[in-house]
């Protein structure tokens, strides 16, 4: 009896096993009614089941340095003790922070920690001093390069093996973060301690070069590489330029040649890509540059809102994109600059609350044809319009303190004597026709420094 009972049981066993099988395991049958399967009729034979495919892993055009460093094994730094100079944008190409992707490689023990302007996070205000901490969240020594020093001490590198610097400039020779990586480079070489650059994309792309080139007396902490204001190169190829050529790095030329430099180099980015090409998310670098469109835009009007009554944004909107001009309507600023016809521009009126949130109206920016844009164009016509609207001529007026960072900020003398002196007839298109001859002199020198193609 036992045994001729097995096969009714071992039937109805699999019958109840293939009917639930079926419902769970194949999708069509699963999103038919129960009643699709007649009454009486054995229930159709399960597929296998599988289970189904992760969603796949984002594809990345572009591996940043901090990821080719980790898929060669952390090698450049293994057995070291590193310091780490970056800041909130110093992520890898998923978003991680490069001070979590240090703290957790292998064979390597990140000791300090160190801040540019704006601070380890990226959030304190532009040009404020800034002091030493301790990090909250790692509890590692924060050592300041925009407070009592700009570059880092023989004491904060003591013990170190190398600086690692993982910084994301914009394109832009004021923007400091180049600088501070110049100052690190300097102290580093003086006190026989490596430097290893991880380098990033310049949003810009590495052909777009424009500008007024920097004079040697003019040389400061927004302006310290000789190189046209919008230069076409990565941070990692500046470093190559600082350590190559000399007197870029003020220190002696022995220190220099003894110097040691390791910048580990990004893949599959090429010259002719702009930050949106990359495939990579833009990590804000500083309080007003939260997006790439911010850094087109400070590349544009960073200079010519310096000085002379423009003023940048539209209430906290459009940082560097949007402007206004006080005692003008937007109606006025528009028609004055559409008559310019500057190639690769078009604006347009847009409105967003004041600080005090009263509805306000100002002039957008917007780039129309990337290869026609010259960055840094418009800023030398805003100068001069401000001197057309103003009553008396605000270069001329400016108060010392004010005129002397607006120098070093633009970079040049005679154009900085021009303008005080002719005001609303100075003659900007010669001075831009003088600066696009020197840029393309300037790629040309500065090849030997790339390493990326076009």
């Amino acid at each position: 009896m036992a045994v001729s009972s097995r096969p009714r049981v071992l039937s109805f066993l699999t019958a109840t096993l293939s009917l639930l099988f079926g419902f769970l395991g194949c999708s069509s049958a699963a999103s038919r009614p129960l009643a699709s399967i007649p009454t009486g009729q054995a229930a159709p034979a399960a597929a296998n089941v599988t289970k189904p495919p992760s969603p796949p892993e984002a594809i990345f055009p572009v591996m940043l340095g901090i990821d080719v460093l980790e898929t060669d094994g952390f090698a450049a730094i293994k057995g070291k003790r590193i310091g780490l100079l970056t800041h909130a944008a110093g992520v890898n190409r998923r978003g991680v922070s490069t001070i979590d992707v240090l703290r957790r490689a292998p064979g390597v023990k990140l000791v300090a920690l160190f801040a540019p302007e704006n601070g380890l996070y990226s959030v304190e205000e532009s040009g404020k001093n800034l002091a030493d901490s301790v990090d909250r969240r790692t509890a590692l020594p924060v050592y300041s390069l925009y407070g009592k020093t700009r570059k880092p001490t023989r004491e904060t590198l003591k013990g170190l093996n190398a600086l690692v610097i993982d910084l994301q400039d914009i394109g832009v020779r004021s923007y400091t973060y180049a600088s501070a990586m110049r100052y690190a480079m300097e102290a580093c070489f003086e006190n026989n301690v490596e430097v290893i650059v991880l380098d990033r994309p310049n949003p810009l792309g590495g052909l777009k070069v424009d500008g007024p080139p920097l004079d040697g007396d003019l040389m400061s902490y927004v302006g310290a590489f000789r190189v046209p204001y919008v230069h076409g190169l990565t941070i990692g190829e500046l470093a190559r330029m600082a350590a190559m050529a000399p007197g870029v790095l003020a220190v002696p030329e022995t220190v220099r040649l003894k110097g040691r430099l390791t910048v580990v180099p990004m893949r599959g980015w090429r010259r002719t890509m702009r930050w949106p090409d990359t495939g990579l998310s833009f990590a804000p670098t500083s309080p007003y540059i939260q997006d790439f469109a911010a850094v087109v835009g400070y590349a544009m009007t960073g200079l010519g809102c310096e000085i002379g009554g423009f003023s940048t944004g539209i209430g906290r909107s459009y940082p560097f994109r949007g402007i206004s001009f006080k005692g003008k309507t937007a109606e006025q600023l528009q028609k004055e600059l559409e008559a310019l016809k500057l190639p690769g521009l078009n604006f347009t009126r847009v409105s967003a609350p004041d600080l005090n949130g009263k509805p306000f109206t100002g002039v957008y920016i917007e780039v129309t044809d990337w290869d026609a844009w010259q960055p840094t164009e418009l800023s030398f016509h805003l100068m001069r319009l401000a001197c057309k609207w103003s009553p008396v001529n605000p270069f001329a007026n400016a108060l010392a303190d004010r005129a002397a960072m607006f120098k070093k900020l633009v970079g040049s003398a005679t154009w900085w004597n021009a303008l005080k002196r002719d005001g609303a007839k100075v003659d900007v298109e010669s001075f831009l026709a003088d600066w696009r001859k020197r840029a393309q002199i300037y790629q040309q020198q500065i090849r030997r420094y790339w390493l990326y193609p076009e």
